[in-house]
């Protein structure tokens, strides 16, 4: 892989792990339409760790007070929200190996993530108008928890945007906008640190048989990390003064493209 080539799928991880179009989706998709050859396990495992980055420098302030108390609440939220996606990891591993590689499904998939961000924008909307309040962090319960968990877990699947799934389960359960994005995202961090582990342990188990060009990975890592942490700034702006049509619009007709050449014009699959 050159240095371009990790540029390339940098910015792509770094944009659309945060904003809700979905990263996994997006990088099957690229790799059918240029011939990019899938990433190496330890360039991809950098990938990650540069979204990671970019996590931690916007939200450092949530971060810390995690960190400062361990102990609380929203902890335990966190860590039910995660469960579900852990535990469909484990039962369906081989199952969604199958998916990413056929790619058969990708384009329902993108449909999914439109009608999730459609849905909660409109639910959103109507709560709005008749003046209901959403729930505050302090409000948030378990169940608002595991629904967001369960979406998440759902979003496993390429396609299906784990940012924009997780986000339109809170709104789904009438958090605030604002706290919807920023669980989002703090939730992304124990999904995010899973995905380092399991392929750290293939890293260690596999060895890196595969040629490792250096200057193209820390180009790529600096891409994601970049890219990443403006996009999580721009997802924040967006879900306080905009609306996710626009999102969904666009996974929407992405997902009917994609159909579209796998069923008639199979020009790219």
């Amino acid at each position: 892989m050159n240095i371009i080539e990790a540029v390339v799928l940098g910015i792509v991880q770094g944009l659309t792990e945060f904003l809700p179009v979905s990263s996994s989706g997006h990088l099957v998709l690229l790799q059918k339409i240029f011939g990019i050859n899938e990433p190496g396990l330890f360039f991809d495992t950098m990938l990650h760790a540069g979204t990671l980055i970019a996590v931690f420098a916007v939200l450092w302030k949530d971060i810390w007070a995690l960190l400062r108390k361990p102990v609380q609440k929203l902890t335990g939220l966190l860590i039910l929200a995660t469960i579900p996606a852990v535990i469909a990891a484990v039962i369906f591993k081989d199952s969604i190996e199958n998916i990413f590689k056929s790619a058969n499904i990708l384009g329902f998939c993108f449909l999914i993530t439109a009608a999730l961000l459609v849905a909660a924008e409109l639910l959103s909307r109507r709560a709005v108008i008749i003046n209901k309040n959403s729930k505050t962090e302090k409000e948030m319960n378990w169940l608002d928890a595991l629904f967001i968990g369960i979406l998440q877990a759902i979003a496993i699947l390429p396609g299906i945007s784990r940012s924009g799934a997780t986000i339109s389960g809170a709104l789904f359960r009438k958090l605030d906008r604002d706290f919807a994005a920023r669980f989002s995202f703090l939730l992304s961090i124990p999904a995010i640190l899973g995905a380092l582990v399991l392929q750290s342990r293939g890293l260690i188990k596999d060895g890196t048989a595969e040629t490792i060009n250096v200057t193209a990975v820390i180009a790529g890592t600096i891409a994601a990390a970049t890219v990443g942490f403006f996009a999580i700034k721009l997802m924040l702006k967006i879900i306080r003064e905009k609306s996710l049509f626009g999102f969904a619009v666009y996974t929407g007709l992405l997902g009917t493209l994609i159909i579209i050449d796998q069923f008639i014009t199979r020009v790219v699959f």
